[in-house]
């Protein structure tokens, strides 16, 4: 059984779905869960690194995602703890990798978009690259499906 779970988290609907995943293993294990939440400033730069108020409005909003994933979490009956990282320089892959170890993770539940073809390419897949880089076991969550006729 997983007792201590890692669940990178963006605050996407794909993120939560994730989460939900994990909270039911933590549930049926009696584990604990941590929140992580990567901020890399070079991706919101576009290759240059963001500095002053601009990165301390990410911050803030990265302090609110982990909030809002925490109260959903409670909602569901679990407490969590969080962790809010800065990449400097650094791959989001790599931080949650360190931040496995350093929680003694059994597992890492991370969600995706399930992306193929040129989408993946031109996007990319924190998802892959965590799997790749991972000392624990990585449960991959694919997003629920759109709804017919909806944009997602």
């Amino acid at each position: 059984m997983y007792k201590r779970i890692l669940v990178p988290v963006d605050g996407s609907p794909t993120s939560t779905h994730g989460l939900d995943q994990a909270i039911g293993l933590a549930k049926e294990s009696g584990g604990t869960i941590r929140l992580i939440h990567v901020l890399d400033r070079i991706i919101f730069a576009g290759g240059e690194t963001l500095t002053g108020d601009v990165f301390g409005l990410l911050r803030e909003v990265g302090e609110q995602i982990l909030q809002q994933m925490k109260e959903h979490a409670a909602a569901a009956g679990m407490e969590v703890s969080t962790y809010l990282s800065e990449v400097q320089p650094g791959r989001v892959c790599d931080v949650v990798a360190e931040q496995a170890k350093a929680f003694e993770a059994d597992l890492i539940v991370v969600g995706t978009h399930g992306r193929r073809g040129v989408s993946r390419l031109l996007v990319g897949s924190d998802a892959e690259q965590i799997v790749r880089m991972a000392p624990v076991p990585v449960l991959v969550v694919r997003g629920e499906a759109p709804v017919a006729g909806s944009r997602a």
